[in-house]
This record gives C-alpha cells, sequence and structure tokens, in this order.
C-alpha cells in the first residue's frame, strides 16, 4: 500500500497487523481521488474508521489543509500515527482515537468539506454516523459525504436522514456512495 500522488506520492504505509481493517486497494483508491480531487485544496476532510490512514494521508498529500483521522482500534490508531509521521503530515492532522459518535461532537470546524467513512460492512454504522452527521453543524449542503460499502448495501434510508444521493461508483467488490445534505450545492 502506497501513497499515489501529491507531495507524498509513492511513498509506502504500513498497515495495522491482524484482520480489523480492509485496506481500499490502490486501484480504487486512484478511481475515488479522481472524482474528488476538485474538492480537496485546502480543504478539511475526515475520515471516519480510519484503519491505516490512507485515505485522509492520499487526500493530504493531494493538498487537503486538514484531515481528521478517527480510530478506535490501538494497532490501528499506532500505524496512522506512524504513517503520518513518515509522511510527515502529523502537522496537518487531528487523531481521535475514539468511537466514531463519540469522536464527531469532537471535530470543531465551521465546515467539513469531504467527509469519508469506510465502516465494517453489516453492522448498521452507516444509518447511526450519518444520523449523527446530520445533527452537526460543520456539515452543510457544501459537504460531500462518501461511504464506502458492500454491493449490496441499501441507501435509500439517506432521504429520511435529510440527504441526496448524488452518485453510486460499483466496484468488483464494494461501491463508493456520494451525498450531500438536502438543498446542497455544488463547488463553491
Amino acid at each position: 500500500m502506497r501513497v499515489i500522488a501529491g507531495t507524498a506520492g509513492s511513498l509506502p504505509l504500513k498497515t495495522p497487523e491482524g484482520m480489523d481493517t480492509r485496506p481500499t486497494t490502490d486501484r480504487i483508491k486512484e478511481t475515488l481521488f479522481n472524482m474528488l480531487n476538485p474538492h480537496l485544496p485546502d480543504s478539511v476532510f475526515l475520515d471516519l474508521f480510519s484503519g491505516s490512514g490512507q485515505i485522509g494521508i492520499e487526500a493530504l498529500s493531494r493538498g487537503a489543509g486538514h484531515a481528521y483521522f478517527v480510530e478506535n482500534g490501538t494497532k490501528p490508531f499506532a500505524c496512522i500515527r506512524q504513517n503520518l509521521e513518515f509522511t510527515g503530515f502529523l502537522d496537518k492532522a487531528t487523531l481521535l482515537r475514539q468511537d466514531v459518535l463519540g469522536a464527531l461532537a469532537a471535530v470543531r470546524e465551521k465546515e467539513a468539506d469531504i467527509i469519508f467513512m469506510d465502516p465494517p460492512y453489516g453492522m448498521g454504522f452507516e444509518e447511526r454516523v450519518l444520523g449523527t452527521l446530520a445533527g452537526m453543524p460543520y456539515v452543510t449542503d457544501h459537504t460531500l459525504l462518501v461511504v464506502e460499502a458492500a454491493l449490496d448495501r441499501d441507501f435509500t434510508f439517506v432521504r429520511e436522514l435529510g440527504y441526496t444521493l448524488e452518485k453510486e461508483k460499483r466496484y468488483k467488490t464494494n461501491k463508493h456512495v456520494f451525498m450531500r445534505k438536502q438543498g446542497g450545492g455544488e463547488n463553491r
């Protein structure tokens, strides 16, 4: 696993030991960031269920101004810190070692530009996290939310939470679902 592009491009990243994380493949990560690139310069990026931190680190490498990394696991959290130190992005990062739902209240930003989450599949985290995010002041109609999920995961529930589905990108094994708060605008 490596940083694909930007100021830390080609640098290798560590992955946490064990089977608790599912690192996003380089090919899927590259496709994702081709879609996110227009929104990245100087953005505030939240990487929820961070694992190794590779998604938030890729965002920083490509020009995000600040990234939050939320991870509850001891080994993954240590791995994120090592990867941030190695890539030189520790000063642009806020690390929150706690449950995602609790961490969302600790984010102190006027607006988050991009929120990415890759929760464990089949545990219902998507509804709970998106429901909590809907009430956070930093989630505005400009905030782009991206969820990495299993192919069979239905997201029709997000309308009831106040979101509009913008796009779904399917891969062989999973998908990315893009949404904004209803009434959301495009680029600023």
